[in-house]
């Protein structure tokens, strides 16, 4: 019965991470082909279509990063770069006046990726270093 809650916590963790992180292997493929739907978007936002071959390419080697086991350097700032482009999209929906509810999609992927980050196991996550 003592391994329940960490057996509760790593199926919690890989939830959010298919949920959160690894969704974004459809997200960044979209980018990377320049689908029509991403590009009105960006468009609508002000962006230039060549972001999304940027963003689609680090969205994909972010989750790469994410899954391969160890790297926890590297999974830091994978968990980073999405927190940067998730945060970034809900306040560009916010500042462009689309409403809530588009700013709530992507605001909905950086509390997955949040709890992804906050549930990694050990071996996923960086030493602790004294005296600092």
């Amino acid at each position: 019965m003592s391994h329940q809650p960490s057996k509760i916590k790593t199926i919690a963790y890989w939830v959010t991470t298919i949920l959160g992180p690894t969704s974004f292997v459809i997200g960044g493929s979209l980018f990377v082909l320049h689908k029509q739907e991403q590009i009105d978007t960006l468009a609508q936002l002000g962006y230039p279509e060549y972001l999304l071959t940027i963003l689609g390419i680090w969205k994909l080697l972010a989750v790469i990063a994410i899954l391969v086991p160890r790297f926890p350097r590297l999974k830091e700032w994978a968990y980073a770069g999405f927190f940067f482009e998730l945060s970034g999209a809900t306040l560009s929906h916010l500042l462009n006046s689309d409403g809530l509810a588009l700013a709530s999609q992507p605001l909905l992927f950086l509390v997955l990726v949040m709890a992804s980050w906050a549930l990694r196991p050990p071996s996923r996550r960086l030493a602790s270093r004294s005296g600092y």
